[in-house]
């Protein structure tokens, strides 16, 4: 099947057994919000002649055609075992991935990514395709990781967001709570200062500043930017976590005990214009849980 599926959850598919456990992931993710899933697998002809040893333009085409049907059909067996109830369509498409899985993103609720490719270099954590559709996508990205590169994603503990009071932090936190919702979990929003730094800003006199006075009133805003979503979500636990630090250290401490780390696609401090805040692509890079990056609702697709 080629068409959108307006709502679905997309599973990026590429043959890898990282793609496959983000495929179980996705479908998971759909059963729980009764959503179908849609498995994509793009695939891309040589920009270069291939060898006459290799067959025709068409015979390439329809080989490379052939493998993805056989990649999206192992990776649908391998959700119907875990999810036997869940509705799946799938679709190989000739494009760039990237630009292909962003389209997708215009109609989708969700996309869902694996953390490693194929294709990718020894050690390479997180491939540039991933970066790339996390930095243009228009709906919530996933990229499913494990606490090691050949370990499955956590199933058990809290569901984590990073919150700065900017209005991509007020997205995760709307994403992380019907996420914790939904898992039957408890949040914690983590807010991180710096005694130098404020909003982003330079502090006017940090040397003179109590630190216990910062502490309590970072925590005092981050109580003031969470309440609204405590009354809407009253049977989530919402926990408080602020801490004086760096948001990517914190985050990546407190995600080594979380099943999923949500963020804004970019925070306070932020340049105008940045695709990608720092904070997002170490996490999608390294986080030892799934990271999901969320970006304010744009009306319009």
């Amino acid at each position: 099947m080629s068409g959108f599926v307006e709502g679905a959850v997309v599973a990026g598919i590429d043959g890898s057994s990282s793609a496959v456990e983000a495929a179980v992931w996705a479908g998971g993710e759909a059963v729980r919000r009764g959503r179908p899933l849609r498995l994509v697998q793009v695939y891309t002809l040589p920009t270069v002649r291939a060898p006459a040893a290799f067959g025709t333009h068409e015979q390439v085409r329809a080989g490379l055609a052939e493998r993805a049907e056989e990649w999206l059909t192992g990776a649908e067996a391998a959700v119907l075992e875990a999810y036997p109830a869940a509705e799946i369509t799938t679709a190989a498409r000739e494009w760039s991935p990237v630009t292909a899985l962003v389209q997708e993103s215009q109609h989708a609720e969700l996309v869902v990514l694996g953390s490693r490719g194929l294709g990718g270099f020894t050690g390479l954590l997180v491939g540039s395709t991933a970066v790339s559709i996390v930095a243009h996508a228009r709906c919530p990205i996933v990229v499913v990781r494990g606490r090691t590169p050949h370990d499955p994603p956590p199933v058990t503990g809290p569901v984590l967001v990073g919150a700065d009071g900017s209005p991509d932090s007020e997205a995760a936190l709307a994403f992380a709570c019907e996420e914790a919702r939904l898992r039957g979990t408890g949040l914690i929003a983590l807010h991180t200062w710096s005694d130098v730094l404020a909003d982003g800003m330079l502090r006017p006199h940090p040397l003179e500043e109590d630190p216990a006075a910062i502490q309590q009133a970072e925590r005092d805003k981050l109580a003031q930017q969470v309440a609204g979503w405590q009354a809407k979500y009253p049977d989530v636990a919402i926990e408080f976590d602020v801490t004086r630090g760096r948001p990517v250290r914190a985050l990546l401490e407190r995600g080594e005990h979380a099943q999923l780390v949500v963020v804004g696609c970019r925070g306070r401090g932020g340049f105008t214009g940045m695709l990608l805040g720092s904070v997002s692509q170490a996490l999608i890079a390294h986080a030892p849980c799934p990271v999901a990056v969320v970006r304010p609702q744009r009306t319009g697709r």
